[in-house]
C-alpha cells in the first residue's frame, strides 16, 4: 500500500493526526530499563504498543540511533511496527540531501535496509537530489519547507522574486516534484500564519508538524491553519512530551495519557469531519 494511502486509512481508523517521535535520550529512560539488552528497542516498543491505536504515524530520528550506535534497534523498531500493527505508516527523520550516487544510496538506506515507509529530505541541492527517493512511488518524501526552529527565518524568509523562499519550495512541490503523488511538506507549528500560506499553495498535500510540546507550538492555530477542508492533511509531531511524560513507574501508562490528551485536543478543532 502506498504512503499515502495508509495514512489516510491511519488518519480514519484510529481519528487521529498525532505522529509520536521516537527519539531516544538513555539519559532520560526509566531507570526499570538500565541493564537491559538492547534498551532503546525495549523503550520503543512499549511505547508503540502504548499508543499505536491514538497515533497516525510513527518518526523515529536517525541521529538519535545513529549517536549511539544503535542502528540495529531503528531497524527492530520499525520492523516491529510493520508486523504488529500494520497500516502505521513509520516516517524516517533522516533529512538527507545530497546528490547523484550518494542521493541514491540514501534512498536505499531509508526504504530498503530500514524499510520506513516514508523519509524526510532537503531540497535543497535542487530537483535532481530529490528524484531517487521520490521514485520509491509507494513510499513518502517529506520535503522540509518552513521548519519549526528559531533560526529558520535566516533561509527560508528570503525573498526571493515574489514569494519567499519557503513558498517557492512549497509551490515546487505541489507543481513539480509531486508527479507521482508521493510527496509530503514539513511545516512547523511554531509559525501558523505560514501553515496556512503553505496550505494555500499545495492544497491537500500531506503536512509533517513538528514543533507542538517541548518547542511550544500552539495546537490550535496549528490545526485550524493547516488541516485540510476534510478536517485532516496533518501529521502533528510530538516527541519529548509523550515519550518522558513520566521517568517512574508509570511512564507507559503517562505516555498513552500524553498521546491520548493531544489527539483530543487536536480532534477540538478539527472542520469537516
Amino acid at each position: 500500500m502506498k504512503f499515502l494511502e495508509q495514512l489516510k486509512n491511519a488518519w480514519a481508523r484510529n481519528d487521529s493526526l498525532v505522529c509520536v517521535g521516537l527519539d531516544p535520550e538513555l539519559e532520560k529512560f526509566p531507570a526499570s530499563l538500565a541493564g537491559q539488552a538492547s534498551p532503546i528497542f525495549q523503550f520503543n516498543r512499549a511505547i508503540i504498543d502504548a499508543t499505536a491505536d491514538l497515533v497516525c504515524a510513527y518518526k523515529p530520528q536517525f541521529a538519535h540511533y545513529a549517536a549511539y550506535d544503535a542502528e540495529d534497534q531503528l531497524e527492530r523498531t520499525i520492523e516491529y511496527i510493520h508486523q504488529h500493527h500494520p497500516g502505521i505508516p513509520v516516517i524516517l527523520d533522516a533529512k538527507r540531501g545530497d546528490m547523484g550516487n550518494t542521493a541514491q544510496r540514501y534512498a536505499i538506506e531509508a526504504f530498503e535496509r530500514y524499510g520506513a515507509d516514508a523519509v524526510t529530505v532537503n531540497p535543497y541541492l535542487g530537483t535532481d537530489s530529490l528524484e531517487p527517493f521520490l521514485a520509491y512511488e509507494d513510499r513518502g518524501v517529506i520535503v522540509l519547507c518552513r521548519t519549526s526552529n528559531p533560526g529558520a527565518r535566516d533561509l527560508q524568509d528570503l525573498q526571493v522574486g515574489e514569494r519567499k523562499l519557503y513558498e517557492v519550495v512549497a509551490q515546487l512541490a505541489a507543481e513539480r516534484w509531486n508527479a507521482r503523488g508521493n510527496c509530503a511538506l514539513v511545516v512547523g507549528a511554531t509559525y501558523p500564519q505560514e501553515l496556512a500560506q503553505v496550505r494555500a499553495l499545495t492544497g491537500d498535500m500531506p503536512f509533517l508538524v513538528p514543533g507542538v510540546g517541548a518547542q511550544g507550538g500552539d495546537v490550535s492555530a496549528a490545526v485550524r491553519n493547516g488541516q485540510t477542508a476534510a478536517g485532516d492533511g496533518l501529521m502533528v509531531s510530538s516527541s519529548r512530551a509523550i515519550l518522558y511524560a513520566a521517568s517512574d513507574e508509570t511512564w507507559i501508562e503517562a505516555a498513552r495519557a500524553a498521546t491520548r490528551t493531544l489527539r483530543d485536543q487536536i480532534n477540538q478543532h478539527r472542520t469537516g469531519r
